[in-house]
């Protein structure tokens, strides 16, 4: 796991705020159409959740969040002590980030296009996402062993 992200990697990141801004919605949704081919995965979900628009919506939001503040991450540390205890609540291993990027950043590029979601700006949300589920990944194994 790397200790820190890029310059660059948080200068694309956060230069895509107002896309995710206006697009969010739109990406998370696709994100999880692609995620939920995977019914073991969809299981983890509230179906009910997802058919408000109220998951998506909250994911946007924590997208759109991360981005914004992935110069100063320090002012995610409610929001990510908030995803891990969900996480932790719905069983959520490390197996499963992979399946979740596999799913947003080609939900990323079908909803902003190729012209704005270049190769660089997908290798800098592979990098970004990467270490913020290093991030979750960590505090979660803690989460679970202190349950033990």
């Amino acid at each position: 796991m790397s200790s820190s992200l890029s310059a660059q990697t948080i200068a694309i990141v956060k230069s895509t705020g107002p896309a995710l801004r206006k697009h969010g919605v739109e990406i998370t949704t696709a994100m999880y159409a692609r995620l939920f081919q995977d019914e073991e995965v969809k299981a983890m979900f509230d179906q009910a959740a997802q058919d408000s628009g109220e998951q998506p919506r909250r994911l946007a939001a924590a997208i759109l969040g991360y981005a914004e503040n992935i110069d100063k991450l320090e002012a995610l540390g409610g929001a990510v002590a908030r995803m891990v205890a969900r996480h932790v609540d719905t069983g959520v291993k490390p197996e499963h980030y992979p399946k979740v990027a596999a799913a947003l950043l080609p939900a990323i590029r079908e909803v902003l296009g190729e012209a704005v979601a270049t190769d660089a700006v997908l290798a800098a949300w592979a990098e970004a996402y990467q270490f913020l589920a290093d991030i979750l990944i960590a505090r979660e194994a803690e989460v679970y062993a202190e349950a033990v």
